[in-house]
């Protein structure tokens, strides 16, 4: 009886550990297959994740700025197209977190509008010169001609939506000012280069950020995209870049704005419907801090994701309209640090490239499944000046020093446009990751396409609990390759604890906040996208290559296949 005792509480004690040990992810013991078909295509690969987005449209003409939006257009083979708040919000131009302004419109005395676009140009002239695009967003609300009571400004993280969130006092004069606007953008940079941005009304009008009801900001839509459309003739015109709808709220928001502008009265021609060239909402994750580590919230996101394109999808008049997420971020709070929340320490290290990649991934299944079309995901994600070295906001680099999450999109950026078919023997579908999220075993799934002469395979090892495991053991097969490549180069790219990441370098420094020149030097060389090695000649046998690698949790591995055409 002891030993029959002894044996149920070693049971039971084993099975507790491996309970417990699942909570936190089951690591792949045997070695994990990917293949890939070169001689089959899944369609085109649209470069979705070329948009990028932030609060502060000051922090664009620094030199931290110019130097980031240079990166990102060499990074990206389409022109990457940015976002942000605050581009009519009043003040002296000072940027702080959550907080901008350009001061384009005032008053005098007898109530007479005057416009200054001394500080617009400065942000759309750092645009232009790095060979990027705006995607801009009308909003908010000079202090002139707010109906809000003060402060105007406010006080991040305090009384943040303050009188900048509020209708206007006179909409005709709103109308003004947003033609104005237009009409001197288009004037400044020419048709051919306005004519290729995408512009927005506002952001989030279903919360805080608009003090008005759902009807008042149908209005200031129809009035803000009449006064685009007059001063652009074909202007892109979207909206309404609501919260993510995997609510209730949320849902019938974007709902109600859709029915608005298929069917409702247009408050500024007086007419059926409203101009509407691409649908825009703001999906979110939802990370939390348990037991000593990070676990992401990736289930979240993808459901408000799937809500949103079954919403667009109800409508007839929509269904094929485009879509851009306008916000598809891991959380809601791009300038709350990693010591006010932990959680958003995810935000230094690799995971929030590999969580990326997921989400984007996961997001291009669903359009496919739902039947929509989509156009953009907008990364709420740029630089803070005046901020410690990673503090753990959301960003691509800290103080010049490009973050780990950069090199992602580096690598996406080298991802050709026609998408191959992927099988993988550990992939999660997306709509079990919705359900589930990524709490067993971990994903470890690739995205692969095809240029001429090449073929690219993006493979990422993601777990929602971010925690020391093993490396996985990928089994990778490129088949189908065409019969004039007898060989081919094979080049491989990593992102994970030890490679393209500067946050890794940055801590066996002792975590300088003023770092030397030297330190710098190698910092800002650590942020670039690292190869495993250089190039090897493979040969091909029975029209495939083969390659076996190791694969850190929360790592990225981007392989490059290329011969030369005989």
């Amino acid at each position: 009886m002891k030993i029959e005792r002894r044996t149920l509480l070693m049971i039971a004690l084993v099975s507790t550990l491996i309970l417990a040990g699942s909570n936190s992810g089951q690591e792949i013991r045997r070695p994990v297959g990917i293949e890939v078909d070169v001689s089959k295509t899944s369609g085109p690969l649209p470069r979705i994740w070329s948009y990028f987005g932030y609060d502060e449209p000051n922090f664009t003409y620094s030199a931290n700025g110019k130097k980031l939006l240079k990166e990102l257009a060499e990074s990206s083979p389409v022109p990457a197209y940015l976002r942000t708040h605050n581009l009519l919000t009043s003040g002296d131009g000072t940027g702080s977190l959550k907080w901008g302004s350009t001061n384009v419109y005032t008053e005098d005395a007898q109530g007479r509008p005057s416009y200054d676009w001394i500080i617009v140009d400065r942000i759309f002239d750092a645009y232009q010169a790095a060979g990027t695009r705006p995607l801009v967003e009308i909003g908010f609300m000079p202090e002139a001609l707010t109906t809000g009571p003060p402060p105007y400004r406010h006080n991040f993280p305090k009384d943040f939506a303050t009188g900048w969130s509020y209708p206007p006092k006179d909409y005709a004069k709103w109308a003004e000012l947003v033609f104005q606007f237009a009409k001197h953008l288009r004037e400044r940079y020419g048709d051919a280069a306005v004519k290729t941005w995408l512009w927005e009304v506002w952001n989030e009008p279903d919360i805080f950020y608009w003090h008005g009801t759902p009807e008042e900001y149908f209005k200031l839509y129809d009035l803000s995209a009449d006064a685009v459309r007059r001063a652009v003739p074909g202007a892109s015109v979207g909206g309404p870049d609501s919260t993510g709808p995997g609510n209730d709220r949320a849902a019938n928001f974007l709902r109600a704005f859709l029915d608005h502008c298929a069917y409702g009265m247009n408050y500024a021609t007086g007419k059926t419907g409203a101009p509407l060239d691409f649908i825009s909402f703001h999906p979110k994750g939802s990370p939390e801090w348990v037991d000593g580590h990070i676990r992401m919230g990736l289930a979240q996101q993808l459901k408000a994701i799937d809500a949103g394109f079954k919403v667009v999808a109800s409508f007839p008049e929509w269904r094929n309209t485009p879509i851009i997420l306008g916000e598809n971020d891991p959380e809601g709070c791009a300038a709350c640090s990693a010591k006010a929340r932990p959680q958003n320490g995810y935000r230094n290290g690799s995971l929030y490239g590999a969580y990326t990649v997921v989400v984007l991934n996961s997001a291009l299944s669903l359009a496919k499944e739902d039947g929509v079309n989509l156009r953009g995901a907008v990364t709420w994600a740029f630089q803070f000046d005046g901020q410690p070295y990673f503090e753990g906001l959301r960003e691509l680099a800290t103080n010049g020093i490009d973050k780990p999450v950069l090199n992602a999109f580096r690598m996406l950026g080298l991802v050709g446009q026609t998408r191959l078919p992927v099988t993988g023997s550990a992939a999660i579908p997306a709509k079990e990751i919705e359900a589930k999220g990524v709490r067993g075993q971990p994903d470890l799934d690739a995205m692969a396409a095809r240029k001429e002469n090449e073929v690219e395979v993006l493979v990422v090892n993601y777990h929602d609990d971010d925690v020391p495991t093993d490396d996985a053991v990928v089994e990778l097969t490129v088949k189908g390759l065409p019969a004039t490549a007898g060989r081919v180069s094979v080049q491989q790219y990593r992102v994970d604890a030890t490679h393209s990441n500067s946050f890794t370098l940055w801590k066996q420094m002792g975590e300088p906040q003023e770092p030397t020149i030297e330190q710098y030097k190698r910092l800002e060389m650590a942020g670039r996208l690292e190869s495993a090695g250089p190039p090897e000649w493979v040969r091909v046998t029975d029209g495939a290559v083969h390659r076996r690698f190791s694969m850190p949790r929360e790592g990225l591995s981007l392989f490059r296949f290329q011969w030369d055409q005989n």
